[in-house]
């Protein structure tokens, strides 16, 4: 079950915030080819964040996901989460801030048992 947890400095509303899921969680199954309903996204909102000595608005982000991730999907899934970002929440792309773990299966647990 790949996991994408976003953490941001900026308020988000209830619409932008469905907004912001759904549009992650077709990105991230398009992308790493797996099922939308194997994605989960998590949207950390109104964190303080301080990055390049300033608190403009900011995104850190992190993929866990149990392989399908390198550095061409890495680098398309920042890029497109990237404009995401910046389209529904004016986040510039340089102040966002994604690492992307590549696990072993036996480190998830799901459903009363580990993958």
């Amino acid at each position: 079950m790949p996991t994408f947890n976003l953490f941001t400095d900026v308020p988000v509303d209830g619409v932008v915030t469905s907004d912001i899921l759904k549009d992650a969680t077709k990105a991230v199954s398009k992308i790493i080819g797996k099922p939308e309903s194997y994605v989960m996204i998590l949207l950390n909102r109104t964190l303080p964040i301080a990055s390049a000595c300033t608190e403009e608005p900011a995104v850190y982000a992190e993929l866990i996901s149990i392989g399908s991730i390198g550095p061409g999907v890495n680098e398309k899934l920042s890029s497109t989460i990237a404009e995401v970002l910046e389209t529904k929440l004016s986040i510039d792309s340089s102040r966002s801030y994604i690492k992307f773990y590549d696990v072993e299966r036996s480190l998830f647990g799901f459903n009363g048992s580990t993958f």
